[in-house]
């Protein structure tokens, strides 16, 4: 039999997935994979029923329905402050996921390389590789995971076609200044580098943090290509809805990608999360205070533990230090957490790309009753 392609073998399955499985397997709390426990809106629940009843089973445009690239482009519109052609700058994916692996497969050939900050989330390293691309590494220095400057001068000047960023940074819970948003700026600009930016947890940013949309700054606006979902600002991370927008002769060529990788989302989940993008200001305002009063639940029994880890400044992810606990591998510290513990993390080295064995990632996108159940069993690693 052949051999499969080498590419393949430069990367593993997931590791975040693979604990969800774990999870299961010790009938522990899932603290590993990031997603709701909690039902979406019930107003968009029956947009979706409406939908089905009215007969939207078949193929939508390709690239997104007309109703939702306009309710997409108003919502960039109205947050970013910057106006959205639906027409020619916005295509609708299969999750943000497709976005990723569209974005970088428009924009990069064989041979080419990719820079990361590392820590990653652990698909942009198996997007590069599966896009023929090198990977270049960054790194975010813990415990606040800022990058030097002369490190990321260094990985630019190094002939990078396309850096991606994840703003706010998942696994680290970082957001990025607008100061050193335009250092990446000024460098994408210098050495002519793409950036591709991760912006799904765009509404999930804590006090006194602010979240700024690097395509807004100078110079950015037609070398960035912008991926971002509804999965996570609507609670629906099962209906694999995302988006890339960008300028129009970048998303003319993501188009035909996309064409290739999926065709379309789900025609009826398209139609009724438009009813989702007309919720008002309150809608993002509840969203936050609810993530920021998860963050305090999940914390304040970090702290009764004893364990050092990052205060998240965005997102809904805690990097955990466990190095003291003696494990020379993370991963089987994870395991046997979610077996003894009863909680299941994400083992940190899956986010690095050289062996580092010190973190665990816990998320709080689960409601405050599952989050105490997790904080008590976790204080069984108090010292």
């Amino acid at each position: 039999m052949p051999s499969t392609s080498r590419r393949t073998a430069q990367f593993t399955e997931s590791v975040i997935r693979e604990m969800s499985r774990v999870a299961r397997q010790h009938d522990a709390i899932n603290l590993a994979q990031g997603f709701p426990d909690s039902d979406p809106p019930p107003a968009l629940v029956q947009a979706a029923k409406d939908a089905m009843d009215a007969g939207r089973h078949q193929y939508a445009v390709t690239w997104g329905s007309p109703e939702l690239r306009t309710a997409l482009a108003a919502k960039i519109e109205r947050f970013a402050g910057t106006p959205v052609d639906p027409e020619r700058e916005l295509v609708v994916t299969c999750g943000a996921t497709e976005a990723m692996l569209a974005a970088m497969m428009t924009v990069c050939d064989p041979g080419d390389r990719v820079g990361l900050f590392s820590p990653f989330y652990e698909n942009y390293n198996a997007d590069a590789i599966l896009s023929g691309a090198t990977p270049v590494h960054v790194p975010l220095h813990p415990p606040h995971y800022q990058f030097d400057p002369a490190e990321l001068r260094t990985a630019f000047a190094s002939g990078l076609k396309a850096f991606v960023l994840c703003n706010p940074s998942n696994p680290t819970g970082r957001v990025f200044t607008r100061d050193e948003l335009a250092q990446i700026a000024a460098l994408a600009i210098e050495f002519d580098t793409f950036v591709i930016t991760d912006e799904v947890y765009e509404h999930i940013v804590f006090a006194p943090h602010q979240h700024t949309y690097l395509h807004t700054l100078p110079g950015m606006a037609e070398r960035t290509l912008c991926c971002s979902s509804l999965s996570k600002t609507f609670a629906i991370t099962g209906w694999r809805l995302g988006y890339l927008h960008a300028a129009a002769p970048l998303i003319a060529q993501a188009r035909k990608v996309h064409d290739f990788l999926t065709v379309g989302a789900a025609a009826p989940l398209q139609h009724a999360v438009v009813t989702a993008l007309g919720f008002g200001p309150d809608y993002y305002t509840q969203l936050t205070a609810e993530y920021a009063a998860q963050r305090a639940i999940l914390c304040s029994y970090l702290d009764q533990t004893g364990l050092p880890y990052t205060r998240p400044e965005g997102a809904y992810f805690v990097m955990v230090d466990v190095s003291r606990f003696g494990y020379a591998s993370d991963v089987e510290f994870a395991h046997w957490m979610t077996r003894e513990i009863g909680v299941a993390p994400v083992p940190g080295s899956s986010f690095f790309p050289y062996p580092e064995h010190r973190f665990i990632r816990l998320n709080f996108s689960k409601r405050p009753q599952t989050l105490h159940t997790a904080g008590e069993r976790l204080q069984r690693l108090r010292l």
